[in-house]
């Protein structure tokens, strides 16, 4: 099956290949034909501008034997009638446009230019026999190509024979200038040159191409061109590029390869380095043996050749896909049938077992329904006897307080019972002042057992747990408060660093302050037989927890807890008190209504003697609490 895959797979990416391949090749040869036609189309209009611009002054010198002037010189001369044929010929040649316009004599000897003004180009007296256009005309023939003057100035020569009667007695020439056709390169919008009859690039957009000569010319022919100073001294090194040229005789049209590296292509094209991917394309002008070339870059054809390729592949692999999905779905349609059938084959057994199993459930639940029931009765039980568990701890630390409680209320009862007898004897006596003042102590003495009564009255409340925003120092202050007497009596140094008012949580105070009294109970019953009792009470914040904790630390100077203390502290009825002393029960309760409210208890022995319990509370914040007053 793998194999099989497999080799679908590379069957698969070969179609793709070849299909892009394909799409590739034919956008490419269609990119190249129409890059072709827009190409010849600037070549045509090139040809046309430089046939306009050259060939329209070829048969100016056939014209000049018609002026008198020319033809008494040649027949006369003297230097009167060459002043006056040099007046004709500069006007002409003003008229025309040209670089120059002479006459020679049949010796080839200049008698008469257009320029005599210019000293570095007059050309008059000058033996030009050597030049092949006087030459041709000398035989009786027009001629006309391009060569570089004796001044060092390109042109086009053009020259005519002068004729008295059936007699040659002179040669016209005109030489036309070419700097025009300069302005011309951006029509054809690529590198382009233009090549005379002998192959040698005379003009060209890329100015280190020209006089270049396209292929090697034979050492005769070298020998020739430079008897003739066709191209002065100039040494004509061939073309920087390989070039293949092909000419169809019939449209004239020309087409050719270009050869060499990337690194040659780039360079001689002026171009960054890239790919040597060059249209080679031109034209043969009409009676002038020139071909223009241009050099078309097909690196946008190809480029876009390369993404209609990519396209394709991409078509042929959406619709390979696309058969593959449809195959796909009709295998698993198939399937579907298959399972359906199954399906149905199983539901049937399926519905005798749901049956079956339906019943089994009902009868379960039922169960399950008295079980749940049970155990939320034995929970409410469970609740209700930690109530009761709390509120007798309670009981029994105010029976334990009840001596303390007595003590502190004797004095002010005592002192109420004078007091009102004092009151009683003054008013008899009609001393009103006097028993006003009485009665008003009797009143502090009230206030005073009022004070100690209701924290006991509050702390003795049962009640269920309800948290709320609870000042943490007056919890504090309460717990200790009930041990007024103990301390007092035991001689312990109370550090409490628990201000009112600066530590706000989030739970019930009632509860809070049992664990409290409990802990603080707990501590005294540790120091009992220490020879130096010291109760600490110190809070910090931890809001690095989440929830954000308040931390309450009370801390004694006793012997500290054993390996064994911690071990057990917080199982049921352990206890590290005296046989009959307690139950176990206070720590365990502690840390249950510690919990309750989110909070932890835990215990540890400090460094310097002694054993610490940390209480952990919920800190009251007011974005997440509502703003309930605090509970003192």
């Amino acid at each position: 099956m793998a194999l099989r895959r497999a080799w679908l797979a590379l069957v698969a990416l070969a179609l793709i290949a070849a299909a892009g391949f394909w799409v590739y090749e034919r956008s490419f040869a269609q990119g190249a034909s129409s890059l072709k036609a827009a190409s010849n189309g600037r070549l045509d209009l090139f040809a046309s501008v430089v046939e306009a611009r050259v060939r329209r002054l070829e048969p100016v010198p056939a014209t000049i034997q018609l002026n008198p002037v020319v033809v008494r010189l040649l027949q006369a001369p003297s230097a009167a009638h060459a002043l006056a044929a040099n007046d004709y010929l500069s006007r002409l040649n003003a008229h025309l446009g040209s670089l120059a316009v002479f006459v020679l004599d049949v010796r080839g000897v200049v008698l008469a230019s257009s320029n005599t003004a210019l000293r570095d180009d007059s050309l008059r007296g000058e033996d030009v026999s050597y030049r092949p256009y006087y030459l041709e005309a000398l035989a009786g023939r027009s001629t006309r190509h391009f060569a570089i003057g004796s001044g060092g100035h390109a042109g086009y020569f053009a020259s005519h024979p002068i004729y008295d009667g059936p007699r040659v007695v002179g040669v016209a020439v005109i030489k036309i200038g070419l700097d025009a056709l300069e302005q011309t390169w951006p029509m054809l919008g690529a590198p382009a040159l233009v090549a005379d009859a002998n192959q040698v690039v005379i003009l060209s957009s890329q100015p280190q191409w020209r006089y270049t000569s396209l292929a090697p010319l034979p050492t005769e022919r070298r020998v020739d061109l430079q008897l003739a100073q066709t191209y002065g001294a100039l040494r004509l090194p061939l073309f920087p590029l390989s070039v293949e040229l092909s000419v169809n005789e019939d449209s004239q049209e020309v087409q050719g390869l270009l050869r060499g590296d990337e690194a040659r292509v780039s360079a001689a094209l002026g171009q960054a380095r890239s790919r040597a991917d060059f249209m080679v394309l031109g034209r043969s002008l009409d009676g002038m043996d020139w071909r223009v070339l241009i050099f078309t870059s097909l690196a946008a054809v190809r480029h876009q050749a390369l993404l209609d390729g990519v396209g394709g592949a991409v078509s042929v692999a959406f619709l390979l896909l696309l058969a593959l999905y449809w195959a796909q779905r009709q295998r698993i349609e198939r399937q579907k049938l298959g399972a359906k059938r199954q399906l149905e084959q199983a539901n049937a057994e399926l519905e005798q077992e749901v049956g079956r199993r339906t019943q089994e459930l009902t009868d379960a639940n039922t169960l399950l329904r008295k079980e749940v029931a049970e155990r939320e009765q034995t929970e409410k039980t469970l609740r209700a006897a930690q109530n009761e568990l709390v509120h007798a701890g309670k009981m029994a630390v105010l029976g334990q307080l009840a001596a303390s409680i007595t003590h502190e209320l004797t004095q002010p009862l005592g002192g109420i019972r004078t007091l009102s007898g004092n009151a009683a004897e003054f008013m008899r006596r009609g001393n009103h002042g006097a028993a006003q003042e009485n009665l008003s102590i009797v009143a502090r003495l009230v206030d005073q057992m009022a004070r100690i009564i209701d924290p006991l009255k509050s702390f003795s409340r049962k009640s269920s747990s309800r948290p709320e925003a609870t000042d943490v120092g007056r919890i504090v202050e309460q717990a200790l408060f009930l041990f007024q007497l103990r301390l007092r009596h035991e001689q312990v140094e109370t550090d409490n660093r628990c201000e009112p008012g600066r530590w706000i949580a989030w739970c019930d105070a009632n509860r809070l302050e049992q664990v409290l009294v409990n802990l603080v109970g707990n501590a005294l019953d540790a120091m009992r037989d220490a020879p130096h009792k010291t109760l600490r009470i110190t809070v910090e914040l931890r809001p690095e927890q989440v929830p954000p904790a308040i931390a309450i630390q009370v801390q004694d100077s006793g012997k500290g807890l054993s390996e064994a203390d911690f071990a057990h502290l917080f199982e049921p009825f352990y206890t590290t008190k005296a046989s009959g002393a307690g139950l176990g029960l206070g720590l365990v309760i502690c840390r249950d209504i510690a919990a309750e409210f989110q909070g932890a208890l835990q215990a540890h022995n400090v460094p310097e003697g002694g054993a610490c319990f940390t209480l952990t509370v919920p800190l009251w914040q007011a974005s997440l609490h509502p703003k309930t007053p605090v509970t003192p």
